[in-house]
């Protein structure tokens, strides 16, 4: 391999911001541009201004007409090459990989990732009636989940993340042999290692220690969100942070004078994606997508045990699923940079400060570690290797191979049924609390007599049939019941006693 095809990460940035005054809060445009300064600093070579492509994560806390050129222009830089990406948490992910097979063909010589939020200003200063003295707010609004899901996902209020995850999270724990008091244990000792890990590091958000009762316990500060996740279990949004990733090759990095040790090299990658409606998927209690991504990992570091790993923590049935793919036992060390509820959640940006706490963990003398990345609704995964010397083979995109992979394995998808009536099985579920912790209603995905799949209400006023899906010591999955249709076009499920 020639030394200005070997893609290398030189520089990483990342900024928190906590202004005591609302209107000197940074947006999100600032935070990129700090970041890459920062960068920028950390290369120590002045590479910044030599950026030839650029890519902006995709921000939701405030939007611009074009956030890519209106970066480039803050910054006085020219980039041939400046993309605004879509909606994915696995995004940075794969704008890394993507940055270094550019440069592995010959296509980029600098490349820079940058991606920031502000969601914690802007809620405060929307609550305090404040105009914040930002570049005006223009351009599309993303399309998120409610704009492709079933319409009766979103009548039922599971067309976001925080509603949808728990559906894996209750298979999943049937599927291991599981109890829900089980599982819900082993998310709480999983989460606690993601707070310990957040507490030391100088850019998260939440730097305190919370043990695994504190966190599965609710409370009037833990309140339950959806059944079996308090607030403490989900993604934490409310913060302001940007990261910044420079990259270059290893010719140039050399030419510069950038030492060894400073340099970070991509092994390779791979990607693949459930179909996008959750509805359309075979079963819950894994994810084919995340299974080939991940084995691909393994095959990729070629036998070289992951000394440093990220595996993404949007919610505890991602990492649990993904260390079990791994062969990792639960007393793995989950992450580098502390989770999306402590360290926080500046929405598609968490990866990106995961590859600066994973190039840092590299230079501290860690010799290979692994970025998996993911977004949507268990929809979209990316992982890639990385590593403190180079490649024993070119850089490569397995992904083609491993999408092909994660569709042969899937099943066959049961027919969906809107307006089902009649008897039907419990296939997992969930339970949807107010902000006073007060039950909303239950939402159950089905499987009919004749093997087709329906989503249904359980009403509030059902206390029975939400007393069995929350009882922790026997799973509620497979269980029996009866659906009854409404004027409203929303079915409702009662178990039989």
């Amino acid at each position: 391999m020639s030394d200005d095809r070997i893609p290398v990460i030189v520089g990483i940035g990342e900024i928190t911001d906590r202004p005591a005054d609302l209107m000197q809060g940074l947006e999100p445009l600032a935070l990129m541009a700090a970041a890459l300064k920062r960068a920028d600093e950390d290369a120590g070579r002045d590479l910044l201004r030599s950026v030839d492509s650029l890519d902006v994560v995709n921000l939701v806390s405030w939007r611009y007409a074009d956030a890519a050129q209106q970066l480039t222009e803050r910054l006085g830089i020219a980039p041939h090459r400046a993309v605004y990406g879509p909606v994915g948490g696995e995004s940075p992910v794969r704008y890394l990989h993507e940055a270094a097979l550019r440069i592995a063909r010959g296509e980029s010589t600098v490349a820079a990732i940058a991606g920031a939020e502000a969601q914690s200003t802007v809620t405060k200063a929307m609550k305090a009636g404040c105009e914040l003295p930002w570049t005006p707010p223009d351009g599309p609004r993303s399309l998120r989940g409610p704009d492709y899901l079933h319409p009766l996902a979103v009548k039922l209020g599971v067309a976001m993340p925080v509603s949808v995850y728990p559906f894996y999270d209750a298979a999943s724990a049937q599927h291991w042999g599981q109890t829900p008091r089980e599982a819900l244990a082993e998310s709480g000792e999983l989460w606690a290692k993601y707070a310990a890990i957040a507490a030391s590091n100088p850019a998260a958000w939440i730097k305190k220690r919370f043990s695994a009762a504190e966190i599965i316990t609710p409370s009037a500060d833990n309140r339950l969100i959806a059944w079996p996740y308090t607030k403490l279990m989900v993604a934490n949004p409310m913060v302001n942070q940007g990261a910044a990733i420079l990259m270059t090759s290893l010719a140039r990095a050399r030419k510069v004078g950038i030492a060894d040790e400073r340099i970070v090299h991509i092994w390779g990658g791979a990607a693949a994606n459930e179909p996008r409606d959750y509805l359309q998927r075979d079963q819950y209690y894994e994810s084919h997508a995340q299974n080939a991504v991940l084995e691909t990992a393994l095959a990729i570091a070629q036998g070289q045990p992951f000394d440093a790993l990220e595996l993404y923590s949007c919610f505890p049935c991602v990492p649990k699923m993904a260390r079990r793919t791994l062969g990792l036992g639960a007393d793995v060390k989950p992450s580098v940079t502390g989770g999306l509820t402590f360290f926080g959640a500046p929405l598609n940006d968490y990866m990106n400060h995961a590859a600066c706490a994973m190039v840092r963990q590299l230079r501290e003398g860690a010799g290979c570690g692994l970025l998996y990345g993911q977004g949507e609704f268990v929809t979209k995964h990316h992982g890639l290797v990385l590593a403190s010397r180079p490649p024993p083979r070119p850089l490569q995109s397995w992904s083609a191979s491993v999408q092909a992979e994660a569709d042969k394995r899937r099943g066959a998808v049961p027919p969906f049924l809107v307006e089902a009536t009649g008897p039907a099985s419990l296939e997992t579920f969930t339970v949807i609390f107010d902000r006073d912790g007060a039950v909303n209603h239950g939402v159950v995905i089905l499987r009919t007599t004749d093997g087709a799949r329906a989503l249904a209400r359980v009403p509030a006023a059902d206390g029975d049939t939400l007393r069995l899906l929350t009882e922790l010591d026997h799973t509620p999955l497979g269980i029996d019941g009866v659906l009854t249709s409404n004027a409203d076009g929303i079915s409702d499920w009662r178990a039989r006693s």
